[in-house]
Formats: C-alpha cells, structure tokens, sequence
C-alpha cells in the first residue's frame, strides 16, 4: 500500500496555528473536496472572504495547503489545495518540552470539538437519511485491560484498518458517499 503524504507536526507554532475551528475545517474542506477557491471555501465554512484568505495565509505558512493556480480562471481568483493528505504528530513527543506538550493539548482539544460538531450534525440529519445508511452507523465504547505494549499494539491495528478503508475508498464509486471514522484509545485516568 501507498504510503499516504502526511506532514509530521514538531513545530509548536504550526500546532497553534491549526488548533483555530475555521482552519481545521478548512483543511478538512480542501482534503475531502480537493482544490477550490476562495470563494467556494468561504461558502463551504460560512466565513466571509477576507477571513477565508487570511487562515488560508496563515494555513500555508506552515505547509498545510499551497496555492493552485492552474485552477483559477483569471489573476484575480485564488485556488489552494492541501499540501498533505494527513497531518500527524506524536504526544509522547511533546511530554518533555513543555511549549509543545501546551500546543499539542490545544490541537487535540479543538480537534476534539471539531469532531464533537460533525457527530452532532450527524444526529441532526440522522432521521432523514435513507435507512440503508443509517444501518452501519455505529458509535461504541469498550472497557480493555491492556498493558503499555498492547496499546501500542492496539493503536498499530487501528491505524493499518483506517488505512485499508481509506485505499478502497473510491469517491467516484457508485453509491459511494463520504463516511467520518473518528476513534480513540488512551488509558482511562480513573
């Protein structure tokens, strides 16, 4: 399998930077929907233009999208894309270096509410949606007894099953819609 281009965040001014709602959504705009201008972001998020461009700006100064041009119908139309399919960062990374371990909780968290909104949104269409959809929607919690290692372990298995729904994932497929996995396992600080 094809490793997917994903960006690597050390930087905690780059974790800062994305932590903002309008810019994780829209990052997740330009990697589910592909290029689009300005005007089409600002629709999509509901924010006027001159804030659109001005996250965008502070989007691409740390490399999470690049302007595409080859897009835009005159010199007046500005168009980006997602310079990477996925971003990623490691916490354990964070826990010596106070600065980033305080950037990363505030990435985490806003990424965290971000999901919050879309599982909300979901339930408030869930009623009008064709049945056949709403039949695989799950929402689940389990109770493990694990070590250190087989959390690893675990994190490893959850991973390599979102990559392999990710490569069958063909948006061109007929019938095929987009689906939203989000999941989390850490030890239960009780």
């Amino acid at each position: 399998m094809a490793e997917e281009p994903t960006l690597h965040l050390t930087d905690p001014r780059a974790m800062r930077a994305l932590a903002h709602p309008t810019r994780l959504r829209l990052l997740g705009e330009l990697r589910l929907r592909g290029p689009q201008s300005v005007g089409m972001l600002s629709d999509a998020v509901d924010e006027a233009v001159g804030s659109v461009s001005y996250h965008l700006g502070k989007l691409a100064q740390h490399g999470f999208v690049e302007e595409a041009p080859e897009h835009a119908r005159d010199r007046r139309e500005r168009w980006w894309r997602a310079a990477h399919d996925r971003t990623s960062w490691e916490p354990l990374e964070t826990l010596d270096d106070p600065e980033r371990r305080a950037a990363s909780d505030l990435l985490r968290r806003a990424i965290l509410d971000r999901y919050v909104q879309r599982l909300r949104g979901y339930l408030d269409v869930e009623a009008t949606l064709d049945p056949e959809w709403v039949r695989g929607t799950a929402s689940s919690d389990s109770w493990l007894h694990l070590t250190s290692d087989e959390l690893v372990e675990l994190r490893a298995d959850l991973e390599a099953l979102a990559a392999r729904w990710r490569k069958r994932g063909d948006p061109a497929r007929p019938g095929a819609q987009t689906v939203s996995l989000m999941y989390h396992a850490f030890r239960d600080p009780r």
